[in-house]
């Protein structure tokens, strides 16, 4: 099969990356990224959580190039609220290379969903975990009007939250024409194993093929060196139903140093994750080729309508 050839690597945001270890399936994909900025551009909202750096289109172009990556969906971060424009922009400049995944509220119209589709936008995110929405009541709300809003146009609905929160939503999966996609494992807490409460309850809806998940960021979700604990999380994941899984980075790494506050008026750095490493755990938690071509590749070129080169 095809392979994408990776580029010399260099340092970016003051980070270096591993380079891969192998050569990637032609059309593999970062399913979890984010742009910011310039700010005078693209102004924050005034109720964010946090105030994040910058970090530019172009920037995570070069990472990509460095890993051999060749596809992108951009997923519109929060501090920015339901004005998507540094998305869009980003998926105008990428053109076919690139997919977004965005934020709306009850102001966003349906001109606005036509254009953020015509841009690549195919999904849209529900931010429970970020906004602390873990009542089941108000995350069913929020998933059933997400739901109705984005339906004929064949997107996607993206949740974030964790395994409690997603088992109370179970009974409203059914009630869904449209594809649900878990951010970051479902927020699966690594340490506790594949036998921790609920994570049965999302392997049987992955092997139903009712539910996607991102295996994502795993260093949210394990503290041991180098994720090893994740390993056995992914291959659980893949028993199930390895064409309901995505790979994405979570470039440039958002996220609060744990037990330390956010606030809102202090630039919080990235946090400093070498995303070749990362790509080169996946291959070695998968081991299959044909597997690893279904989670870069395939599965994101028909979640994500990318047109067939």
């Amino acid at each position: 099969m095809p392979l994408s050839h990776p580029t010399p690597s260099a340092a970016i945001h003051g980070v270096s990356h591993q380079p891969p270890h192998t050569m990637l399936p032609a059309g593999s994909c970062d399913c979890h990224t984010h742009v910011f900025g310039p700010t005078d551009r693209y102004p924050l909202a005034a109720d964010r959580q946090y105030t994040p750096d910058q970090a530019r289109l172009e920037d995570m172009l070069r990472l990509h190039d460095q890993l051999g990556i060749e596809r992108v969906v951009i997923v519109h971060p929060s501090p920015y609220g339901s004005d998507n424009r540094c998305t869009v922009d980003a998926l105008l400049a990428l053109g076919e290379r690139g997919r977004g995944v965005a934020v709306i509220d009850d102001k966003t119209s349906d001109a606005q969903l036509q254009t953020m589709h015509d841009a690549g936008v195919r999904g849209v995110r529900i931010n429970l975990e970020t906004d602390g929405i873990h009542d089941p009541a108000m995350a069913t709300r929020q998933l059933l009007w997400a739901h109705a809003r984005v339906k004929d146009l064949g997107w996607h609905v993206q949740v974030y939250t964790n395994l409690t929160v997603f088992a109370s939503l179970e009974p409203v999966l059914d009630q869904l024409s449209v594809p649900v996609v878990l951010d970051h494992f479902c927020r699966a807490q690594a340490a506790l194993g594949p036998d921790q409460a609920h994570f049965g309850s999302l392997l049987q809806r992955v092997r139903q093929g009712q539910v996607w998940v991102k295996l994502s960021a795993p260093h949210r979700i394990s503290n041991a060196s180098d994720c090893a604990d994740a390993a056995v999380m992914v291959q659980a994941l893949i028993a199930a139903n390895p064409d309901r899984l995505l790979w994405g980075s979570d470039w440039p790494h958002p996220g609060a140093v744990p037990g330390k506050p956010r606030q809102r008026d202090v630039v919080e750095t990235f946090n400093p994750i070498d995303d070749g490493r990362a790509l080169n755990r996946l291959v070695e938690w998968v081991k299959d080729p044909m597997i690893l071509k279904k989670i870069l590749a395939d599965n994101p070129a028909k979640l994500y309508d990318f047109k067939t080169p």
